[in-house]
């Protein structure tokens, strides 16, 4: 006599087939493909100068750096598809083979949607079969890559490659991904910022931006001129802020990361004090300015002066910055204009006597009321 064991668990339900995963993003179809199915054959992608190309280091989702090889916008991308069967005495049968070159934005509140501005395909085979392990090649020329690459906390901008099987139940899926820079070039006419803080009857200072544009190797130079001190002040510093933002409409996201502290004075200042700046932006993890990436995100940079007095409250002031990446080699001119620059900051004349600065609101991180002057403004008169 048999009996029959029951058991309180529900049945398992039963699990997505190879079928019905036609739906599914290669991703996740290759992550649920049977192994067998990975194991018949190997797909690799190679580039046809990857041993003389650059590599560059570039932050991953998870804040790892891993090196890719460097494209830059207008570059042809080349190179070769090889498949490796596991087995030689077993053919592949496929339903075409292809490769594609993919710009994509992922925003990671919806990363169901990826949302493609490059997408090129070149199909390497007909439908058939594979009998032996051989190698595809193919070429992108001239390849458009209008953004530079990106990973940030809400948002990733990739190039990859993509070379796919297609088989009846389940596609074989290989990617490699590679970084962009853009290259930027600003006139040579690079307006300095010039401010002046104020708490009224309190405390007045100017400080000056030697430039409004900075190159990610660029140097900060400045000064801060101490015209009226009432208010015990015991620090201050100047941070660089990269203000991410993403979405659009209602649902916009900002994220702010302070990349840099760089502190200029430990303890009280006096009366027609001058103190100079010098920040280098080589030792940062900076990125060029982006403003309105395919209507996805920005990032931004700021300066932010923030200043400490002996109660802890804290005043401070943004301003915008633009970042750029240069090419290595950069014109001469732009070199001597630079050094100019750079002389001109260095120097001990005096800023000049300051207008009457405006109110500051009392609460307990204080934003600084200032006035921004190009340097085409220098000559106007100022009040004492």
């Amino acid at each position: 006599m048999t009996s029959r064991v029951s058991t309180d668990q529900p049945p398992r339900p039963a699990g997505r087939t190879a079928a019905n995963q036609q739906g599914l993003p290669p991703d996740e179809q290759r992550e649920r493909a049977p192994p067998t199915q990975l194991k018949s054959v190997d797909v690799d992608i190679l580039l046809n100068d990857a041993d003389s190309r650059r590599r560059a280091e570039h932050k991953t989702e998870d804040g790892k750096k891993d090196k890719y090889f460097l494209f830059y916008d207008g570059e042809t991308v080349s190179g070769k598809v090889s498949l490796a069967l596991k087995n030689p005495n077993k053919r592949l049968e496929h339903q075409g083979i292809k490769v594609e070159f993919i710009g994509q934005i992922e925003l990671y509140y919806d990363r169901g949607n990826h949302h493609e501005f490059v997408s090129l395909v070149k199909d390497l085979a007909r439908p058939g079969e594979v009998t032996q392990s051989q190698a595809f090649d193919f070429e992108f020329t001239h390849v458009e890559k209008p953004y530079e690459s990106y990973t940030g906390q809400n948002v990733k901008l990739r190039y990859f490659l993509r070379a796919t099987i297609s088989r009846r139940l389940n596609d074989v899926v290989k990617e490699m991904d590679i970084v962009v820079h853009t290259l930027s070039t600003y006139p040579e006419l690079n307006s300095s910022i010039k401010m002046e803080v104020g708490i009224e009857d309190c405390l007045h200072i100017e400080f000056e931006y030697n430039k409004s544009k900075y190159h990610l190797k660029d140097v900060i130079v400045g000064k801060i001129y101490f015209l009226l001190v009432r208010i015990k002040i015991k620090h201050m510093e100047i941070d660089i802020i990269k203000r991410e933002t993403t979405g659009t409409g209602p649902n916009v996201y900002h994220e702010n990361d302070t990349i840099a502290k760089y502190e200029i004075m430990d303890g009280a200042p006096v009366r027609g004090e001058s103190i100079p700046i010098r920040l280098f932006l080589a030792g940062y993890e900076l990125t060029p300015t982006m403003r309105d990436i395919n209507k996805k995100f920005s990032v931004r940079y700021y300066l932010n002066l923030v200043l400490i007095d002996d109660e802890e409250r804290r005043y401070f002031k943004q301003q915008e910055v633009v970042l750029w990446r240069k090419g290595d080699i950069v014109r001469k001119s732009m070199s001597h204009q630079a050094a100019i620059a750079s002389q001109r900051f260095e120097g001990t004349t005096p800023l000049g006597e300051a207008r009457t600065p405006g109110p500051l609101s009392d609460s307990g991180n204080r934003q600084l009321r200032i006035k921004s002057n190009s340097s085409a403004e220098k000559g106007t008169k100022r009040k004492n």
